[in-house]
C-alpha cells in the first residue's frame, strides 16, 4: 500500500511539473522551429518591397483580416522572442498607417509579453523564489513593491533587450496585472515612432528604387532603411526622461524610509 502511494505521488508531482514547464517549452520549441526554418530571413526591407503591392492588396480587400493575422503574428513573434519586432513595427504603419498600426501593435506586443511572463512564472519563478538567498528575496519584495515604476522605466527606456524585460518580473511574482499596465504604457512612444517610420516608408523605398533602379534584380544590392529622421538622439532623450521620472515615486518612497529609520534609530 506504501509503495503504491509513493508512486501516485511520484506520478503527480511529474504531472505538476509538466503542466508548469509545458507553456515555456512551447515556446522555446516554436522558436528553434522558427529559426531552422528560416523564418527570420523574410523580416527586411527587399522581400518587404517585392511583397509591397500584395500586401497592400489584401489589406484593402480584407482589412479586418490583415489587421487580426498582424496583430497575431506580432504577439507571436514577441512571445517566442523573434528578433525582428521592431520592423514588424514599421511593416504595421506602412499597411494600416502609423495610428491604427501603432494601436495594433502596442496591443499584439503586450499580448505577446505578457504570454512569455505568465509561461516563465509558470515554469521557473516559484523554483528561483525557493532558492533564492536573503538578499536575492529583499531585491525581489523591492520590485513588487514598486512593479509599476520600475516595469516602467524599463520599458522607456531601452537598456536591456526587450525579451529579458518580459522575463525578469516573473521571477519576482509582480502581478499580471501591474505587468500589462506598465508594458502597455510603456511602449507607447517607441511603437507609434517607428510606425510613423513606417507611413512614410513608400517615399522612402521609391527614392531609393529611382537611384537604383535594377537593385532587386542584383542580389548583391541592399536596400536600407534610416529611422534616423524619426528616432533621433533628441526622442531617445526624451524616452530617458520619462524613464527618470518614473521611478521618482519609487526614490520618494525610499528616503521617507530612511528618514524614519534614522528618526527611530
Amino acid at each position: 500500500m506504501t509503495d503504491q502511494t509513493n508512486q501516485i505521488c511520484q506520478d503527480s508531482a511529474v504531472t505538476v511539473c509538466l503542466k508548469k514547464w509545458l507553456p515555456l517549452l512551447l515556446l522555446l520549441a516554436l522558436a528553434l522551429f522558427g529559426f531552422s526554418q528560416g523564418w527570420h530571413s523574410y523580416f527586411t526591407l527587399e522581400m518587404l518591397v517585392e511583397n509591397r503591392a500584395r500586401l497592400s492588396g489584401y489589406v484593402t480587400d480584407h482589412f479586418a483580416l490583415s489587421l487580426l493575422a498582424y496583430g497575431g503574428l506580432y504577439a507571436l513573434a514577441v512571445a517566442i522572442s523573434f528578433p525582428g519586432a521592431s520592423f514588424l513595427t514599421i511593416v504595421g504603419g506602412l499597411l494600416f498607417g502609423w495610428a491604427v498600426g501603432g494601436l495594433t501593435t502596442v496591443l499584439a506586443a503586450t499580448t505577446g509579453a505578457g504570454i512569455v511572463f505568465l509561461a516563465a512564472r509558470s515554469a521557473i519563478g516559484s523554483a528561483l523564489r525557493a532558492r533564492a538567498g536573503s538578499f536575492t528575496e529583499r531585491f525581489a519584495d523591492g520590485f513588487r513593491e514598486d512593479a509599476f515604476s520600475y516595469m516602467l522605466f524599463l520599458r522607456l527606456v531601452p537598456l536591456f533587450p526587450f525579451w529579458l524585460v518580459n522575463i525578469v518580473p516573473a521571477l519576482f511574482q509582480v502581478r499580471f496585472a501591474t505587468y500589462a499596465m506598465a508594458t502597455l504604457i510603456g511602449i507607447l512612444p517607441g511603437t507609434f515612432a517607428y510606425a510613423l517610420v513606417g507611413s512614410g516608408l513608400d517615399s522612402v523605398i521609391a527614392a531609393q528604387l529611382a537611384s537604383n533602379p535594377g537593385c532587386l534584380d542584383d542580389p548583391t544590392c541592399t536596400l536600407t532603411l534610416d529611422t534616423s529622421s524619426v528616432i533621433t538622439g533628441e526622442l531617445i532623450a526624451a524616452f530617458v526622461a520619462m524613464g527618470v521620472v518614473s521611478l521618482i515615486p519609487p526614490l520618494l518612497k525610499a528616503l521617507r524610509k530612511r528618514r524614519n529609520a534614522a528618526k527611530c534609530g
